[in-house]
């Protein structure tokens, strides 16, 4: 049985060799996980988020199970972008895999002073993380605002040729726009979606589980909401969309192309299967196949109404 083709571009110049990544925050800088799988079998690995300085994140406990997922307020833990670049870089570049560097910025200065410095050799890509709450210009979260957010990808589009993924939030009132304003910005793909805000309470203590009392769910249970977000946003714009939210199988793949999805990130399934990255990929192999389609092109989008 002939193969499908599993490569896919991503735009100016970024091409996988298959569409599965993980998501950032889950996968740290690959270290731990190069121990138990290949990771020169990833279409794309994508780091925590990383920010001008080491971020120690938020007082523990940080995650908390919820049904069908989880809710964690890791605080956006990291190394900060010299130790990265110094001691973690080098050990991805060792990999036959693009290196797509999550990056967030305390203010429109700080994000574009981050693009600069990541537009190096051995990263592939760069990914914004406007989701952040505690991240605003003006008073406004740079995630709810199209203008706003138009403003940022703009000076960050100046200053770096790599290819630029922007994560958008789910907590937009039209997040089509924000897409548009993205793509419009100079955006070459965006990820749908980040968590959603959530808590979880403990009866017994009367308390919040989570040492920041909030934090956001993702899993299974957000699922539905991302899929209808990509087929909402892949509709809109002429830029890939990436899917995340609740992949855990081959089969929740396949459903994230057919809403319009060109590529997925894993990201709670690899915290509950940390093997479970080879056998989405062989999945979506096998079903290509099995149904005689030769591209993840003739499937992307192909959702019948």
């Amino acid at each position: 049985m002939k193969h499908a083709q599993l490569a896919v571009d991503l735009g100016r110049g970024l091409v996988l060799k298959n569409p599965v990544m993980n998501a950032s925050g889950t996968f740290a800088y690959g270290e731990e996980f190069s121990r138990i799988i290949d990771l020169n079998m990833m279409g794309g690995i994508v780091t925590k988020g990383l920010s001008i300085n080491p971020k120690e994140g938020n007082p523990t406990p940080r995650v908390a199970e919820a049904a069908s997922g989880m809710v964690n307020a890791i605080g956006l833990e990291n190394v900060g972008i010299e130790k990265f670049l110094k001691e973690k870089l080098p050990f991805l570049k060792g990999f036959n895999t693009p290196v797509i560097v999550n990056f967030f910025g305390n203010s429109e200065e700080e994000y574009v002073l981050m693009a600069e410095k990541l537009s190096v050799d051995g990263i592939a890509a760069l990914e914004m993380n406007v989701s952040c709450p505690n991240v605003k210009k003006g008073g406004i979260q740079f995630g709810r605002d199209p203008e706003v957010l138009g403003e940022l990808v703009y000076s960050v589009r100046k200053k770096t040729e790599k290819p630029l993924i922007v994560k958008l939030s789910p907590m937009s009132s039209d997040i089509c726009r924000m897409a548009a304003s993205a793509q419009e910005a100079g955006a070459d793909a965006l990820t749908c979606i980040n968590t959603i805000p959530a808590m979880v309470i403990d009866e017994k203590t009367k308390r919040p589980v989570l040492g920041n009392i909030t934090g956001g769910l993702s899993g299974p249970a957000i699922k539905p909401v991302a899929l209808k977000i990509v087929w909402d946003v892949s509709r809109h714009v002429g830029i890939p969309v990436i899917g995340a939210g609740g992949i855990a199988s081959h089969k929740d793949a396949i459903q994230f192309f057919l809403a319009g999805a060109s590529a997925v990130q894993v990201g709670t399934q690899l915290l509950v299967e940390p093997f479970c990255l080879p056998g989405i990929i062989e999945g979506i192999s096998g079903y290509l196949s099995d149904h005689g389609i030769t591209g993840l092109k003739e499937i992307c989008g192909k959702l019948e109404i």
